[in-house]
């Protein structure tokens, strides 16, 4: 074997790598849309009733006996909630902006910014009110000062996220069920 053979078999080898690696760490339009977009499902009920549900009637987890079950604390929710929220928001941050994308990004990390103080302050002084057994009054009416201050905001960042979706999806023949929207 010599090297004039040695050379161009490498470089078969590497356009295979190459083409392979590139292929393989191309992000698709869907993929795009699902981070971008459906990830935002993350805060449904922001600023409204649904969070406040999720905060009142807190789910369940296996106890220390691996038998028994207990509720679980609204911090512990919320730390959830946050860090799957936080996550995301890193999933976004990652993908590449081009002119066809770069509105619904840019829609989608203004609606993450906006978001993310909120949980990591209000709702951290909400959950403790709940888990401190704060009188009911007290705990709806912050609960009702969180709606009425981001809640406004929150649905204009939303609906400009989810108009640049619809854009966008439609662009690329992604088929979405749109419910209400």
């Amino acid at each position: 074997m010599n090297f004039t053979t040695l050379n161009a078999r490498s470089g078969f080898l590497l356009i295979i790598f190459l083409t392979l690696f590139i292929s393989c760490s191309t992000v698709t339009p869907e993929k795009y849309f699902q981070i971008a977009v459906l990830n935002s499902n993350l805060f449904a009920g922001f600023a409204g009733s649904g969070q406040l549900r999720e905060l009142e009637s807190p789910s369940v987890k296996l106890g220390t006996d691996n038998e028994s079950t207990e509720t679980m604390k609204r911090m512990e929710i919320l730390e959830f909630k946050t860090k799957a929220i936080e996550e995301s928001y890193g999933d976004l941050k990652k993908l590449k902006k081009t002119d066809d994308n770069k509105e619904m990004i840019e829609a989608s990390k203004n609606l993450y910014e906006f978001i993310m103080p909120v949980y990591k302050s209000e709702y951290v002084k909400l959950a403790e009110m709940y888990d401190n057994n704060a009188p009911k009054e007290q705990i709806e009416s912050f609960a009702a000062s969180i709606s009425s201050k981001y809640h406004p905001r929150f649905k204009e960042l939303y609906d400009e996220l989810i108009k640049a979706g619809k854009q966008y999806a439609g662009k690329h023949s992604i088929k979405v069920n749109w419910g209400n929207l």
